[in-house]
């Protein structure tokens, strides 16, 4: 998978370093010569000393050829130019942008180019809010720009849904279970897997239905 990293601060080194170690082919994008020279050499790895924000220094980065690009920059306005053109420009198939300042998550949606957004400020609060909440679904992760989400349930004792298996509870076609956690240990769910009061339980779901999946958890 080849992959474009713009911003060489302390995120961008760090995923342009794992994602190097992972086999996969990744440009590193900094305008700063101080910070670009921290980007510590490994196979498949490459640095480009220029500005993400410039059209001609993507075309020279070959965006249009690139599977995924990550906006990590310390500026929201530069991840958000980068995003536009990476999608709108070069057609990149997966766009993930960095939010730097919690007011400006609002911005950061497909009109801007942006499939997934990640601001460290709101990952924390879901997860704060995942680890009290009993019986709600709490947000973790949006995907197309809200459409569709990743979010978190645990289930309540009792739970319509206890000792039922995931195919007979009727889930919306707009909805998954992608993953269980029971007692700490990680549940793969299949069709004939039994739910259980305590499960918590991670799902997919679009927007449209996510009221109806809360209802389907939660005992009223």
């Amino acid at each position: 998978m080849k992959v474009v990293v713009a911003g060489a601060g302390a995120v961008g080194i760090f995923l342009a370093g794992d994602l190097s170690r992972g086999g996969h082919d990744v440009l590193v994008i900094e305008k700063s010569a101080a910070a670009a020279a921290q980007v510590p050499e490994a196979p498949g790895l490459r640095i480009l000393l220029a500005d993400a924000c410039e059209v001609d220094v993507l075309q020279s980065a070959q965006l249009d050829e690139a599977d995924v690009v990550v906006a990590v920059t310390g500026d929201d306005e530069d991840n958000l130019v980068i995003s536009l053109l990476a999608k709108q420009e070069f057609a990149v198939p997966r766009v993930i942008a960095r939010v730097n300042h919690p007011k400006n998550h609002w911005l950061f949606t497909e009109s801007w180019g942006v499939d997934i957004a990640v601001s460290t400020p709101h990952l924390l609060s879901a997860l704060v809010e995942e680890a009290v909440s009993v019986g709600a679904l709490v947000q973790l992760l949006n995907f197309e720009g809200g459409k569709a989400r990743l979010v978190e349930l645990t289930l309540a004792d009792p739970s319509p849904v206890a000792s039922h298996t995931i195919d007979s509870i009727g889930f919306p076609r707009g909805a998954t279970i992608v993953a269980i956690v029971r007692d700490g240990h990680l549940v793969v769910p299949r069709s004939d897997t039994h739910l259980a009061a305590g499960d918590e339980v991670v799902l997919l779901v679009t927007d449209d239905v996510e009221d109806e999946v809360q209802k389907l958890l939660v005992a009223t």
